[in-house]
């Protein structure tokens, strides 16, 4: 079993990054956030919790303004905003609630599922983007 997992980020956390998404049966959970929003300051002690809780699962945590280069074009209107990949295959794109059973239910299902989801281009492309060296 792995050990329990910080949550990455992408201006330190690159390789780590590169290797989930490398990795086709690794749940990745990323969520979009800002610093200035008080919402996903009050859910990243949650989000942090979620992490260590699922050492099969690797988790980024991607400010919006601080780490625009790799969100790319992702359209981020409300927080949390979360999109899950198994691997560089995404399974899932939307807001939750920012409530960390909320979430924990949904990376546990999302955990099961075997299928992709419809998303669009720029959600399509984080993996790549975040993936280059």
């Amino acid at each position: 079993m792995r050990e329990p997992m910080k949550v990455l980020l992408p201006a330190v956390d690159r390789a780590a990054i590169a290797d989930a998404f490398a990795d086709a049966q690794r749940l990745v959970v990323v969520s979009f956030c800002a610093a200035w929003c008080d919402t996903c300051n009050e859910f990243r002690a949650g989000y942090e919790r979620l992490a260590s809780r699922r050492p099969h699962a690797a988790f980024v945590w991607i400010d919006i303004e601080d780490d625009a280069e790799w969100a790319g074009d992702i359209d981020v209107e409300n927080f949390p905003k979360l999109a899950v990949y198994r691997g560089a295959t995404p399974l899932h794109f939307g807001v939750s609630l920012p409530h960390e059973n909320v979430i924990g239910r949904l990376i546990d299902a999302l955990a099961e599922q075997p299928a992709a989801s419809s998303v669009g281009e720029a959600v399509q492309a984080l993996p790549r983007r975040l993936s280059k060296g």
